[in-house]
């Protein structure tokens, strides 16, 4: 198993010309702003991207990319326990604007969906402040879906991992078209044998 490397952004941008950038954040995401030349695999199909992604490997440094770092760091994990070495960018995209380094939109794009880390934190604080009003309006064991909320919130924060994310990105808007993760799988093949 290999070991991932992490670029700090200035470090991802110096060497951008020469990397095959892996963007891992739901295709809403990514519309909203990604790293010049990323190609767009959504976390949960990285395992169809494997094949394809060795061999961009076999050509040069892939860089593996989300909002934050902690998706693209499980990704980095999951490559390597295909034998795959890759690199995340530390801090993700946040920390690539934040250096005041530019992003690419699709020029389809005329919405873009939330960020994940905005989806989940409005699905949280929904679903406790329902919690709260049926308890109080209904019935007080109404008031375990906010202490559920709570507790889950608690142990992603010590795992470093979030279910509610995880079911999140299964909504349609969260979800690539298969013909669009086919013409990016397509891409990296071009890419790699370019």
């Amino acid at each position: 198993m290999t070991t991932p490397t992490t670029f700090d952004p200035r470090q991802a941008h110096a060497r951008l010309h020469e990397l095959t950038v892996i963007d891992v954040r739901t295709p809403g995401e990514y519309a909203g702003g990604h790293v010049p030349g990323a190609l767009n695999i959504p976390l949960d199909q990285l395992d169809r991207a494997v094949p394809d992604v060795r061999t961009a490997a076999e050509r040069g440094d892939v860089l593996v990319v989300c909002a934050s770092g902690a998706r693209s760091e499980n990704a980095c994990r999951v490559l390597a326990e295909h034998g795959i070495a890759t690199a995340t960018l530390a801090g993700g995209t946040a920390a690539w604007t934040a250096g005041g380094y530019d992003t690419h939109r699709p020029e389809a794009a005329t919405k873009a969906t939330w960020s994940m880390e905005r989806q989940v934190r409005f699905t949280a604080g929904t679903v406790v402040l329902l919690g709260l009003l049926l308890g109080l309006a209904v019935h007080p064991a109404f008031q375990l879906l906010s202490a559920g909320i709570a507790g889950g919130l608690v142990f992603s924060a010590v795992t470093d991992t979030c279910g509610m994310a995880v079911m999140l990105a299964r909504l349609p808007h969260n979800r690539p078209r298969r013909a669009d993760l086919d013409a990016t799988l397509a891409r990296l093949r071009g890419t790699a044998e370019s």
